[in-house]
């Protein structure tokens, strides 16, 4: 039988993360039961105190068993915690240890939506990939540079490590885990039973891109916002880096590490969201969105609206614009 350990870190962390976690593993056993078959999990909540106080006090968790008494266990979840991402790594260091240790004696470990950032504390994450909330990934890409974050992807495997995408794209992976443990036939059931996608791998169709602004580079913020006023034509990196006085290779490095994408990449994805918004909100074809952002070639105007959200344009206009659907 696995054990499987759902932390309850100190914090604001997730009840959906935790109950929901809770429940499915528990009714994996509840439908083998059902065909004959012996349980395969023990799930415990685990946790550093006796309790933990969430969303202001409203709610309480007790978790089973405390740390310190539990010596071994084969599957850690981190669920979301959320608030000051330093305090919660300080207010967890012990449950940090514990991690490390557990991890190195073979268990394996899964972190849900931002519960990433607890994860990649622990300095398991360094070197490999991850994902998490799409939102936060420009924080967590501050905090853990050594860290490969592939922010539009729903589930991350490597070594024993998974992550999960943001919000309740964290149920994707447990159902991933499922299967992993019992077997695609009650991964198929359980899909069912609570209505999860079990096809979904990326979030790209759910993310907004506002532009990675948070940075102290000005020459990059100036490059960014001249970009952003000239989504009709093509700004390239030689462009800029004359209007700035820079060196080209100097303006691309120092781009990249303050926003996380190249020149190139990044005006893409400001010419995409422009787009996005006319197929959400217009009745524009999909030609007159891709002049509108100053794109001439339909089949490089698909390719890369593709590459940014997972979608053909019109498939994406048909599920967002209501007038569409």
């Amino acid at each position: 039988m696995k054990h499987i350990s759902i932390l309850v870190p100190e914090g604001d962390c997730s009840i959906a993360n935790i109950e929901g976690t809770h429940q499915i593993f528990l009714r994996v056993n509840d439908y083998l039961a059902d065909s004959g078959r012996p349980p395969i999990f023990n799930v415990q909540l685990v946790g550093l105190n006796d309790e933990v106080r969430i969303k202001k006090g409203l709610f309480k968790v007790c978790p089973d068993v405390l740390i310190r008494n539990l010596a071994h266990t084969d599957l850690i979840i981190i669920p979301s915690v959320h608030g000051d991402k330093k305090k919660v790594l300080a207010d967890n260091e012990a449950l940090l240890s514990w991690i490390i240790q557990q991890y190195n004696s073979g268990a394996a470990v899964a972190s849900l939506c931002i519960g990433a950032f607890l994860l990649a504390g622990t300095g398991l994450l360094d070197g490999r990939s991850c994902t998490l909330h799409w939102a936060l990934a420009g924080e967590f890409r501050r905090m853990f540079p050594s860290v490969h974050l592939v922010a539009d992807k729903i589930i991350t495997d490597e070594n024993n490590i998974y992550t999960s995408g943001g919000a309740y794209s964290w149920l994707n992976l447990i159902l991933y885990l499922v299967e992993k443990y019992a077997g695609r036939e009650i991964a198929v059931l359980c899909s069912k039973r609570f209505q999860i996608d079990i096809q979904r791998s990326r979030q790209s169709p759910f993310m907004v891109f506002s532009g990675q602004k948070d940075h102290e580079d000005e020459a990059v913020r100036v490059a960014q916002e001249f970009i952003e006023k000239n989504i009709h034509s093509t700004v390239t990196a030689e462009q800029l880096s004359a209007m700035l006085s820079l060196g080209r290779r100097t303006l691309e490095r120092r781009f990249k590490k303050a926003t996380g994408n190249t020149i190139l990449e990044y005006a893409q994805r400001i010419k995409m969201e422009v787009v996005k918004k006319s197929l959400e909100t217009s009745r524009l074809g999909v030609n007159e969105a891709m002049y509108k952002v100053g794109y001439t070639d339909p089949k490089t105007f698909r390719m890369v609206f593709r590459k940014v959200t997972g979608l053909s344009p019109r498939q994406y206009r048909n599920r967002y614009n209501r007038e569409f659907v």
